[in-house]
């Protein structure tokens, strides 16, 4: 397994070693122990799969508040999609800062991403299949997200006409947000 920092702190990319034959492939995604050498010790307790019936489906920029925020490690199963990852600690030296790369079941890479950052993506392919490892619960009452389109963010979407749901198309501009996310040691 290969782990690579990203430029936001604590960002990384995460790309298994896949063991290809004439039957298919194998891989091991996910190994805690591999994951702590590398400074990940986190322990997820949640799995979430998202199918994308369009290309051209954004959804985001999600995050959860706090009091439990989430670490998130996030691969595509099928199809391909560009991810964006912001930085919406406030007190982050790299606040409002973004990344984005493609991530697909061809390339076959993973992102992880310590609580703190807002999440997204734009689907590349009909019938995109996204999963999430999340460590923390759902709650409904923390669920946030900012507006696609932010221009205060101005994410690379390359995408003019996209498939949203109706919260992400009404979700709040950032300096509207109740983001209270920040800078924690264990990120």
């Amino acid at each position: 397994m290969k782990v690579t920092d990203l430029s936001l702190p604590g960002v990384k990319l995460i790309e298994p070693t896949y063991f290809d034959d004439n039957r298919g492939y194998s891989a091991e995604a996910y190994n805690f122990r591999t994951l702590r050498e590398y400074g990940i010790d986190t322990k997820f307790v949640v799995d979430y799969i998202c199918f994308n019936k369009e290309e051209g489906t954004i959804r985001g920029i999600h995050f959860q508040n706090n009091p439990h925020p989430q670490v998130k490690l996030v691969r595509v199963l099928h199809g391909e999609v560009l991810d964006f990852v912001v930085d919406l600690r406030k007190d982050s030296p790299t606040y409002k800062q973004w990344i984005s790369m493609t991530i697909s079941e061809e390339n076959r890479k993973q992102i992880y991403l310590p609580s703190g950052y807002g999440h997204a993506y734009v689907t590349k392919a009909p019938g995109t299949v996204v999963l999430y490892k999340f460590d923390d619960y759902y709650d409904r009452s923390l669920v946030r997200a900012v507006r696609w389109n932010d221009p205060e963010l101005a994410l690379g979407w390359d995408v003019t006409d996209p498939i949203l749901s109706a919260s992400d198309s009404k979700a709040p501009f950032l300096c509207d947000s109740d983001v209270n996310l920040c800078v924690e040691v264990n990120s």
